[in-house]
């Protein structure tokens, strides 16, 4: 899906600034940055439950440590 998603992004950008040195480097430009983002958004989902699971251990850890909010 990724993949399709880059393939998309650098035809766009080729058809929107033509086939030349300029367009070719601003297609890379714009599909590397669709990469980036679809990569960082992916992670993101891999690692939820990691991260669930450390926000519930604290907030499990602060209930018994008895700690009260500051006002």
């Amino acid at each position: 899906m990724v993949e399709l998603l880059f393939l998309l992004a650098f035809a766009g950008v080729l058809f929107f600034t033509g086939i030349s040195i300029v367009g070719m480097a601003l297609a890379v430009a714009v599909g590397f940055v669709v990469m980036a983002v679809a990569g960082m958004i992916g992670m993101v989902f891999k690692l939820l439950p990691w991260l669930i699971l450390i926000a519930v251990v604290v907030w499990i850890y602060r209930d018994r440590k008895g700690e009260r909010p500051r006002y």
